[in-house]
């Protein structure tokens, strides 16, 4: 398997827009990323890694003829290699917990079966929005499970609707969503930009206060105006657009988060990751993030 194809099998550009979760957790636990939190965060990264490669092979017969440019319909993956990339990245993933703590690890083992559990089961159900959104909560909440997960539960929250309401918009990434996805995607995103902020404001901490803003207000102008686009008009091709930016609006949230729980340098680092997911992504010919 050439890296090229690995890359886009595993959406590497996206796997950024997941290393902020546990971080959220992490600053929200104890105001710092930590060994904890950096583990966690590899963890992160490779659950969802595993979670597009499996995502893949899971839609290998469908992708045939909706996505036929994808690296299993287009031949140069294998639907056996794609699901043995997949046991890896889970395996990895665990062994990254592992390393952030026991309780770390035993936030992750249901969210390595919530990520299977979504490609192979509840995708194609009504429980797939909801498991998605499990998938994310559990996410953050590995991040601040060394130090306290219960401190985690707002920024948990707040991410997991934001990806409840994607993930409801992203089902017509082919033929269409729906207005009322759409102005869900829209309200959901005010809330939590809302949730950053209004936390950042009782953390008695200026800067807590601004990042949390900065943080907030670049979280709805990368999601807003494509959740509006999509509710005016709920087309195949303003869906998949309203699903990549939800998908990478995710890290400016991270940060408001981060910010909020008095963690300026977890808020840059995710700035900086943000900024570098825009530039492969505006550089991107082909695939998608989604």
């Amino acid at each position: 398997m050439a890296l090229k194809d690995l890359m886009e099998l595993i959406r590497a550009p996206a796997v950024l827009t997941v290393l902020g979760d546990a971080i959220a957790g992490a600053t929200a636990a104890h105001g710092r990323v930590g060994r904890s939190g950096i583990a966690a965060s590899a963890s992160s990264a490779g659950f969802y890694a595993a979670g597009m490669a499996l995502n893949d092979f899971a839609d290998a017969d469908l992708d045939r003829i909706e996505r036929p440019e994808r690296p299993i319909p287009s031949g140069r993956v294998s639907s056996g290699k794609a699901l043995g990339v997949a046991t890896a990245l889970t395996a990895g993933g665990l062994a990254a917990a592992s390393s952030a703590g026991p309780r770390a690890l035993r936030i992750a083992r249901p969210l390595a079966a919530c990520v299977w559990f979504y490609d192979l089961i509840g995708k194609k159900t009504a429980l797939g929005p909801l498991s998605m959104a499990a998938c994310r909560g559990l996410d953050v909440i590995m991040g601040a499970a060394e130090n306290g997960w219960r401190s985690a539960v707002l920024p948990a929250g707040a991410i997991a609707g934001h990806t409840l309401t994607v993930t409801q918009v992203s089902r017509g990434e082919v033929h269409g969503t729906s207005r009322v996805a759409a102005v869900s995607a829209a309200v959901m995103a005010i809330g939590a930009a809302s949730a950053a902020v209004v936390r950042g404001a009782r953390s008695g901490r200026r800067g807590g206060t601004v990042g949390s803003v900065i943080g907030g207000a670049a979280f709805l102008a990368s999601v807003l105006p494509a959740f509006v686009r999509a509710a005016r008009d709920p087309s195949a091709d303003n869906a998949r657009d309203a699903t990549r930016r939800g998908i990478r609006g995710m890290v400016p949230l991270q940060a408001a988060f981060a910010a909020s729980h008095g963690s300026p340098g977890g808020a840059v680092f995710l700035a900086v990751i943000d900024g570098a997911g825009r530039v492969i992504g505006a550089r991107r010919k082909q695939g998608d993030v989604t």
